[in-house]
């Protein structure tokens, strides 16, 4: 660039320099969009806080690789809106449309209601596909150890969860450790998400916490992650607990890494007045994988007339070899759920478990031709979770559907499988 084109860049710079510079003026450079980038970082300088916000709205909106460095910049601001405003940007970057809610409404959940370790909790998260930056993870696990406010902190850390950051993982625990609720609550769904069975152990100790949705948190924490070292406190939280969902979470836990000493415990709650409990105890003899039990989930099966606790028992008759498709089979009644704007998450994890098995898998791709668009759809995101080489040319084809949405999925579902491949 010729020197005298760089005094031209310079020259509007140097004259919000010489007056203050206001928000307006902060929109219009960001007219330029990502060229305008510099313009906008000497904007995350300015000693006007009303400046600095704008600056990093106008950054985050323009949302390109150029944005990036100046979010990570503006995560190091001391004003907790600034920094938030900045972590929600990078996720944003990554994960469209996070912006727009970041925090709002995460604190309202209670349980993601987690069925299987194969799949994601029912929460927003980046496609395994998607790399991120490490100097992000970096940033955004160096505002959950600092961030200006606890909610800022808290704020944070559901944005390592969605970007799968493993290496914020000690910000992470340190959240777990703290005494605010929000934060260890956010800290442990994000540990969640990682899926690092290495964590297990440095959680456990919130499994009896006073706080409901944080005991519930921490309780999924230990089945996602394999922590077999706290069945026996799962256990005696199932026993004691005078909470349904706690219950409820406790049980499904111990049936995700089930052992013979849980056999009583799934035998005693299989058939228990609470829905949730039968379906906990036939997703832990699933697991087990016993045919001699084929008897008794076939008798809970015919019995069974609520959805829920039918989608875990046909999980565990198709487990333990039930795999015929048929109209009123387990499989093909796993697939129809899928159409249930209610259980299709139920559905589809219990689908992702089953299809690492060959057999079952291949016996799904002729429904992932010719089933609803639901159905096409649930079954596009199961072979991401868990298809094989072999999936490739169903999905490929998928990708062409005549339904636009079909295809759009398909041919996510193919970046996924292949990423992992």
């Amino acid at each position: 660039m010729r020197p005298t084109a760089v005094l031209l860049l310079l020259f509007p710079l140097a004259i919000l320099s010489a007056q203050a510079a206001r928000p307006k003026d902060v929109r219009d450079a960001a007219k330029g969009g990502a060229e305008a980038m510099p313009k906008l970082e000497v904007f995350l300088k300015d000693p006007s806080r009303e400046v600095r916000l704008e600056a990093v709205k106008q950054i985050a909106s323009i949302g390109t690789q150029a944005s990036l460095n100046p979010l990570i910049q503006a995560t190091r601001d001391n004003d907790p809106e600034i920094q938030t405003l900045a972590a929600n940007g990078l996720v944003n970057f990554y994960y469209p449309g996070y912006v727009q809610f970041g925090l709002r409404g995460a604190l309202k959940r209670v349980s993601s209601g987690v069925k299987s370790v194969f799949a994601d909790p029912a929460e927003e998260v980046i496609e395994p596909f998607v790399s991120v930056r490490p100097e992000v993870v970096e940033a955004l696990g160096r505002l959950v150890a600092g961030a200006s406010t606890v909610q800022g902190r808290a704020n944070a850390a559901r944005a390592v969860g969605v970007l799968r950051g493993k290496s914020a993982l000690p910000q992470l625990i340190e959240g777990v450790h703290s005494k605010d609720s929000d934060l260890i609550y956010e800290s442990l769904i994000a540990i969640q998400k990682t899926r690092e069975a290495s964590a297990g152990p440095d959680v456990a100790f919130r499994l009896r916490d006073l706080e409901l949705k944080v005991q519930i948190a921490a309780i999924e924490a230990a089945g996602l992650l394999q922590n077999r070292e706290a069945v026996p406190t799962l256990a005696d939280i199932l026993r004691r607990s005078e909470d349904t969902g706690v219950r409820r979470a406790a049980l499904t836990a111990i049936a995700m890494m089930p052992s013979a000493d849980s056999r009583q415990l799934f035998a005693q709650y299989l058939n228990d007045k609470d829905e949730g409990l039968r379906g906990a105890a036939a997703e832990g003899y699933a697991r087990q994988r016993d045919p001699n039990d084929l008897p008794v989930l076939r008798k809970a099966w015919e019995g069974e007339n609520k959805t829920s606790p039918r989608v875990s028992l046909a999980f565990a008759l198709v487990t333990l070899g039930t795999t015929e498709l048929s109209q009123s089979s387990p499989l093909q009644f796993l697939i129809d759920t899928l159409n249930s704007a209610a259980y299709n998450g139920e559905a589809f994890a219990f689908l992702a478990e089953l299809a690492r098995t060959d057999s079952v898998r291949a016996l799904l791709y002729g429904p992932i031709a010719g089933g609803t668009k639901a159905e096409k759809i649930g079954l596009a995101r199961v072979l991401a979770y868990s298809g094989d080489k072999d999936s490739v040319a169903p999905l490929e084809k998928l990708s062409r559907d005549n339904n636009a949405d079909v295809a759009q999925e398909g041919l996510r579902a193919l970046r996924s499988l292949q990423a992992r491949l």
